[in-house]
């Protein structure tokens, strides 16, 4: 079986003055080894989708399957051990420590998959090395560049191996050619155990995807 995540009548609403629907009977099937866009305009519920696969948020009905296993929201820390190693997280504002250089956002993910220091120090210069960074590794977030930025993201996205990449409008605020640039990055993470969604309203990138 090639399928990494299964969801099952996935609905997903807001209570505020009034019930807001935001995803309605989701079904769908993510196999490993492909990259798949979501598309839509603003407010669409691509966050809110990425939201419930990161198992940051829950649905309001509905299941979630990762690798054949049922997800039990009620079961947060087992989930956040998931999250940790197996699910990698590229937010469109890099969400990067600013009181930590860029080698140290990318290690810290690491010590928080419960990996030892030196491990994690050398994986983390590995992959900066990878995305182009070698020279910033001692940068500060404020000394660097939108597109630098997130390749530091991608970094910490990618240090712990993860089967699932999830990227929530990685080039959204970046000019066209970084954009280009980061996505052409993003994309060479694919491999054959691993499978990236991104969400995207920009069509020249969606075109890009398998799915």
């Amino acid at each position: 079986m090639n399928n990494l995540i299964q969801l099952s009548n996935i609905n997903k609403n807001f209570i505020n003055f009034k019930k807001i629907y935001v995803l309605r009977k989701i079904n769908y099937k993510f196999k490993k080894g492909k990259i798949y866009s979501l598309m839509g305009p603003s407010g669409s519920g691509k966050s809110t989708l990425l939201n419930l696969l990161s198992l940051i948020d829950r649905p309001s009905s509905g299941k979630i399957m990762i690798k054949n296993n049922l997800i039990d929201f009620n079961n947060s820390k087992k989930n956040d051990v998931l999250r940790a190693n197996k699910i990698g997280i590229i937010y469109q504002q890099d969400n990067l420590l600013n009181d930590f250089t860029a080698i140290e956002n990318i290690y810290l993910a690491s010590l928080a998959a419960g990996k030892d220091k030196k491990t994690s120090v050398s994986k983390a210069k590995i992959l900066l090395r990878k995305v182009g960074l070698t020279s910033r590794l001692n940068h500060y977030p404020s000394e660097l560049s939108g597109g630098e930025k997130q390749r530091v993201s991608i970094a910490r996205a990618l240090i712990n191996d993860p089967e699932i990449i999830l990227a929530d409008e990685p080039t959204g605020s970046l000019d066209l050619e970084t954009a280009k640039g980061i996505f052409e990055l993003l994309k060479k993470q694919i491999n054959p155990r691993r499978l990236i969604i991104f969400a995207t309203h920009n069509r020249f990138f969606a075109n890009k995807s398998d799915c």
